[in-house]
């Protein structure tokens, strides 16, 4: 025999004996796809509890500013306004984002409440089959002070 006709047989034995060479790489093709889905089930997840720690915060800041007011009417506006300041400032992007406010007539002893509702886009997300988007939405409560004066 050659020396070349060895080093090949030798070789050859060496691949033959070792009978799972190359399941690594099948192994690996197979769970990418699934490693690529828990990825972004763990960003869908996260956007969605992000979105909804941003719009209690945004609920909560828009009854303190609505409890705070003198006139219902300045209370509406006041209340809305910081809600949706609250979630700019978050950098939270809605697709739709609507502000309901409930003064109860803004009496000494009542209660504003503002529901803040946002539709966070999730149609990025393909691979994962998701809808198009979900509505996150809080309410938000805040006593009016008791001993508040009258409307100027």
């Amino acid at each position: 025999m050659t020396p070349l006709r060895v080093r090949v047989a030798a070789r050859w034995r060496r691949l033959t004996e070792v009978p799972d060479a190359g399941a690594s790489t099948a192994e690996m093709a197979l769970l990418t796809p699934l490693l690529v889905m828990l990825l972004l089930f763990v960003v869908l997840c996260g956007r969605l509890a992000a979105a909804q720690i941003d719009v209690d915060a945004a609920a909560s800041s828009g009854a303190r500013s609505g409890s705070i007011a003198r006139s219902q009417g300045a209370a509406v506006a006041g209340a809305k306004r910081t809600a949706l300041e609250s979630l700019a400032v978050q950098g939270v992007t809605c697709q739709s984002t609507d502000v309901q406010v409930s003064t109860g007539g803004l009496r000494p002893g009542g209660a504003v409440t503002v529901t803040v509702s946002c539709r966070v886009r999730l149609s990025d997300l393909v691979l994962l089959g998701v809808p198009g988007s979900r509505v996150v939405e809080s309410s938000a409560t805040s006593p009016i002070d008791e001993w508040i004066g009258g409307a100027p």
